[in-house]
């Protein structure tokens, strides 16, 4: 805590104002081995009213934090109408936080969202959340130093301390798991995946290239807001966002690493996407694709031991009947003939287990846990 400055707190205002509310987190975390860099084009975008559709139904409002002329603070508030309709809340959620080791600035950033909160209606604050669950989400409250994934928030140990101190609560903790990749399938693995097909009448997409995802794409994100539609505090995507998100990921997504599991309508029922670890490759072009970033990103999908989960789900009239099996089984196979040593899970909700049973015979170890606070006015 220092006290060179007046403390003062900015609204942001334009693009500039937006570039340094997103450049903060470079500051504050730049000797920080464990954070992974955001790819700062895709902030923006995130961020940008003109380009996210997520403002269809959210709305939103972000802060800095000064002491003097130095940043010290940001933060993000947002109402997901959407979320609150379909939980009976009335919630603003904070996300985007980030501050110095001072308990005046997170007391500042925290009450400028309950203020601006109560002035639209609401009774509550949760957070980190985004704007929909695409977006990263969860304060890092265990393995402040394991390495952090683009899919991920990474935090420093105090802001747990800084969160009780304000009064919060545990309202929901996701965990993530670190596996190591056998180099074999468990025959009994296989026998299952074949009787799951054959029993349901199932099929596995075989897609070589990226283009041939695409008919997919948003047959997947359907099935995913069915499957994620009773987690906490989820909204379903709209139409404007699957197309968003599709192109955003779609196009550079190595298919190998990737597993749609079809009916016999060719809708996708579950899936699996993973892609080659991109952390080392945004440390070493600090977020910017240009002008290297690119090619350490490309790099880094080509040539890789560790792999990132990103998405995994089942449509719940297949949920327990073994669907997971066979795309974990079919992105296994994959792995070993990339050399992929290690996998990294998305963060899962710690009491969504059935999503993890599939790695019981995997040696692993759940080393990282993120908390959504919550707090009523």
């Amino acid at each position: 805590m220092t006290d060179q400055g007046v403390l003062v707190l900015r609204k942001v205002k334009s693009n500039r104002d937006l570039r340094r509310f997103i450049d903060f987190q470079f500051q504050l975390y730049k000797e920080n081995p464990y954070w992974c860099p955001p790819i700062r084009m895709d902030e923006m975008q995130t961020l940008s009213r003109k380009k996210n559709p997520a403002y269809d139904f959210c709305e939103a409002e972000f802060w800095i934090a000064f002491r003097g002329k130095k940043m010290v603070g940001r933060v993000a508030g947002i109402i997901n109408h959407n979320a609150n309709e379909r939980w009976n809340e009335k919630l603003v959620r904070f996300g985007w936080i980030d501050f110095i080791d001072d308990p005046q600035v997170s007391s500042l950033l925290i009450n400028a969202v309950i203020d601006w909160g109560k002035v639209k209606g609401m009774n509550g604050i949760h957070g980190p959340l985004g704007f929909s669950d695409m977006d990263n989400e969860g304060m890092l409250i265990k393995g402040f130093d394991e390495q952090a994934t683009l899919a991920s928030i990474y935090n420093f140990p105090y802001y747990v301390t800084h969160m009780e101190r304000l009064g919060f609560t545990k309202a929901a903790d996701w965990v993530q798991y670190e596996f190591t990749i056998p180099p074999e399938i468990p025959d009994k693995v296989e026998r299952l995946s074949l009787l799951v097909q054959e029993k349901y009448n199932l099929k596995i997409l075989k897609a070589k290239k990226s283009k041939e995802l695409l008919p997919y794409a948003m047959k997947m994100f359907r099935t995913l807001n069915l499957a994620f539609n009773d987690l906490y505090g989820y909204t379903k995507l709209t139409g404007k966002q699957m197309e968003m998100y599709t192109k955003a990921y779609f196009g550079f997504i190595r298919p190998e690493f990737v597993s749609f599991v079809l009916d016999k309508e060719d809708e996708v029922v579950g899936f699996g996407v993973s892609m080659p670890s991109l952390t080392k490759a945004l440390r070493r072009c600090n977020g910017r694709l240009f002008p290297l970033g690119f090619l350490y990103i490309l790099q880094a999908i080509k040539k890789n031991d560790v792999i990132d989960m990103y998405l995994n789900g089942v449509r719940p009239d297949y949920q327990g009947k073994g669907v997971n099996a066979l795309y974990y089984n079919e992105m296994h196979k994959s792995y070993i003939r990339n050399g992929i040593r290690k996998a990294i899970t998305n963060p899962q909700l710690e009491e969504n287990a059935k999503a993890l049973t599939i790695w019981k015979n995997f040696e692993g170890r759940q080393h990282i846990t993120r908390r959504c606070w919550v707090r009523h006015f």
